[in-house]
């Protein structure tokens, strides 16, 4: 008697169906909706979901410059970057980060959120901040998920 062979499929990297998301961030707190964006972008409410594989979505979000933090962050979260030289630490507070570029704080909120492996990168490429409503993704957002 042969035993029946237990094997897995998996999808091949060209049939992957890639949705598109529109995210308005005005008004909504920066870990919280970096945490759905990550979530899209790792695609982890799909059924076909791997760790191996990049199944995620792309998501357009808007409106960055209308985010908001809650208690003392703008002023006590420091976001620090070191050249590899002795002595040469920047820091940086989020508030004179989200005046300066309001994109760079959701992406690297966001890129703090996904895995540390080589999927990283292509993860992140498929997210598209703006820092008002004007975007030129329109085409692909027809019958995007919100």
């Amino acid at each position: 008697m042969t035993k029946p062979k237990n094997t897995t499929t998996i999808m091949p990297i060209l049939k992957i169906d890639r949705a598109w998301h529109l995210i308005d961030l005005e008004g909504q707190t920066l870990g919280r909706v970096a945490t759905k964006i990550a979530v899209l972008l790792m695609g982890k409410l799909k059924v076909n979901q791997n760790l191996n594989h990049d199944w995620g979505d792309y998501v357009v979000a808007i409106n960055s410059d209308k985010i908001k933090v809650t208690g003392n962050k703008l002023k006590q979260k420091i976001y620090y970057h070191h050249s590899g030289y002795p002595g040469n630490l920047k820091e940086l507070s989020l508030k004179s980060l989200l005046e300066k570029d309001s994109t760079k704080v959701l992406e690297l909120a966001v890129k703090n959120m996904l895995p540390k492996n080589k999927l990283r990168r292509s993860r992140l490429s498929r997210l598209k901040i703006f820092k008002d409503e004007k975007h030129n993704f329109s085409a692909q957002l027809k019958n995007a998920k919100n």
